[in-house]
């Protein structure tokens, strides 16, 4: 192990104790980025230095080790979260530390952050406390401008679109039925509805159009969900953009413009290479959201990270009820991925709120609600039984965390019989996960040769979201709006509906009601519209309030952001 690692003995954790994620990254030693691709065993020009602790990794890395055995894939999940937070990422970056130190090569791939949380109400995604990735400030910002990359390619068709409009609109759009919106990397409420071509017919035609956050959009699945370049232009051109006033679909491959909107993304498509804070590589590829899209980094840094690990350890965004099912209906189906076991995310201070308790009370020890919150993990875990791979729970241990409390917890596990550990990641780094990453070992020796699916893609639209409710959410019933009935239909008849489903739901509770926490009993899940994504390849479907361009809580992250004369950027996190 380098020298230069951040060292993780108990002693320099008890006094850095208080030292915010921001400190302890700005402090860590990080090793140039050409002795992380190294590790990997990457050759030289398969990599292109962004700075000095970031790449960009070639796709030919693929092609050369194409006859590689692949490694083990290690999905990280977690219960549904809470405003305490679960720190899902925290554990996989733990994880994968773990793993090292227990001699088992293994590579890191997770989500870029989106700027609009980073400055909104979530903070950043880097993971937190000695379970890091690191540069994190450069991480969440800017990074290596795939999500710039993405939004100038999403709002390149938006131009194109009205400019086909504006010059004489020969495959007769009708401007009130376009689908396609803009899009913009930051939580802006007041750009989801807007009025554009105003001021006289040289700007254009006036028509409603409004804006999604780049995470939400169609460009950002296609690219994480693409296998190479010609794969990209493909998915591309198959993108919906609206219908004709004869009620014709039109897609992007009639503009003839899926190779300049290519174009953009051909840095973009390439997997980011960094490390956490003991050096472990990880690549850094595509963030969709898991409660508007699918969840998931790009199919590209999976794979990547399967072919040159032992172990490729791997997330999927908020609870097993979003991320973890469209990994499994959506990512895997087209990956053609078999994951060896899953790790599912608990914390105390989360399983007290599932308990009733509310945030000001979380200090106070309450086992009662420990036991009340575990019936929200319970229903992760038999939920992930049905996909037949082996799970490990880790319980996300906080420093102030109450031992009665630890106690009900793990009595709770040994009832499920499953395995469980108590991950001191946060503040150990990876010897705080030696436990887990064993137990996860152990388990993905017993990895399935296949993957069950709880539908099949050949069942009609309604019977593929009625089995995401009931077996996914315990939902005893499905209500779709009128509009969505008549979507229903207009899919039928279009042929598109033996495609996956990505639903659209919130990620604070199993029901599309986000204040129904722990494990509620005899809900609905309302389906208020269906939007076609076919350049992706599934089909949306909107429940409750969900929205595709979040708004700025009363107290954005923004107002604690600082940055002081010398160039340092402080209140991050």
């Amino acid at each position: 192990m380098s020298t230069r690692q951040t060292s993780n003995t108990s002693e320099q954790q008890n006094t850095e104790r208080k030292l915010t994620d921001l400190e302890i990254a700005q402090q860590a030693e990080l090793l140039p980025i050409a002795e992380i691709a190294a590790k990997l065993g990457l050759q030289e020009d398969e990599w292109e230095g962004y700075g000095r602790y970031k790449a960009k990794v070639d796709l030919s890395v693929l092609e050369r080790t194409a006859e590689r055995p692949e490694g083990k894939l290690i999905l990280v999940t977690a219960m549904n979260p809470t405003v305490a937070g679960e720190g899902k990422t925290t554990v996989s970056v733990g994880l994968a530390q773990a793993m090292n130190r227990l001699n088992h090569r293994t590579v890191l791939a997770l989500r870029e952050p989106s700027m609009g949380p980073v400055f909104g109400m979530k903070g950043g995604a880097t993971g937190g406390g000695y379970s890091q990735v690191v540069p994190m400030e450069e991480i969440n910002l800017h990074f290596t401008g795939d999500m710039h990359a993405i939004t100038a390619a999403n709002n390149l068709l938006a131009a194109l679109i009205d400019n086909h409009i504006q010059h004489g609109n020969e495959l007769g759009l009708d401007p009130r039925r376009i689908v396609w919106k803009r899009a913009l990397d930051m939580n802006d409420r007041a750009l989801r509805q807007v009025i554009i071509g105003l001021g006289g017919k040289q700007n254009g035609t006036p028509r409603e159009d409004g804006f999604d956050i780049t995470v939400a959009s169609e460009i950002m699945a296609i690219l994480c969900l693409a296998q190479d370049l010609h794969d990209l232009k493909e998915m591309i051109g198959n993108i919906l953009i609206g219908y004709t006033y004869s009620n014709d679909p039109v897609y992007v491959r009639q503009l003839k413009v899926q190779g300049a909107i290519a174009a953009l993304l051909k840095d973009a498509l390439k997997p980011n290479l960094v490390q956490t804070l003991e050096h472990t590589p990880v690549l850094i590829h595509g963030g969709p959201f898991a409660n508007i899209a699918h969840g998931c980094n790009s199919i590209l840094a999976t794979k990547m990270a399967m072919r040159l690990g032992e172990y490729a350890v791997t997330e999927a965004g908020f609870g097993a009820d979003l991320g973890a099912e469209k990994f499994f209906h959506i990512k895997c189906r087209k990956g053609k991925f078999v994951p060896s076991a899953v790790v599912l995310v608990a914390t105390i201070r989360a399983l007290k709120l599932h308990g009733g308790m509310s945030p000001g009370e979380l200090h106070t020890v309450n086992p009662e609600a420990v036991k009340r919150g575990f019936a929200n993990v319970e229903h992760h875990v038999e939920m992930l039984r049905k996909f037949e791979v082996p799970i490990v729970i880790a319980l996300n241990h906080f420093y102030q965390d109450d031992e009665e409390e630890i106690a009900v917890f793990e009595s709770l596990c040994q009832s499920l019989g499953i395995e469980y550990s108590i991950a001191k990641v946060w503040e150990h780094g990876g010897e705080g996960g030696l436990e887990l990453a064993a137990k996860v070992i152990a388990a993905a020796q017993d990895s399935p040769a296949r993957l069950p699916m709880l539908y099949d893609t050949e069942q009609d639209l309604r019977t593929k979201i009625e089995a995401i409710a009931r077996e996914i959410y315990g939902a005893s019933s499905v209500v779709f709006s009128d509009q969505a009935e008549r979507q229903l239909k207009q899919i039928a008849r279009m042929g598109w509906d033996r495609l996956p489903v990505c639903m659209a739901k919130t990620q604070y509770s199993l029901s599309d009601n986000p204040a129904l926490i722990g494990r509620p009993q005899d809900f609905a899940i309302h389906v208020r519209e269906l939007q076609p994504k076919l350049g992706a390849g599934f089909i949306v479907a909107l429940t409750g309030k969900m929205l595709t361009m979040p708004g700025l809580p009363r107290m954005p992250m923004a107002i604690g952001i600082d940055l002081d004369d010398q160039g340092r950027i402080t209140g991050l996190s």
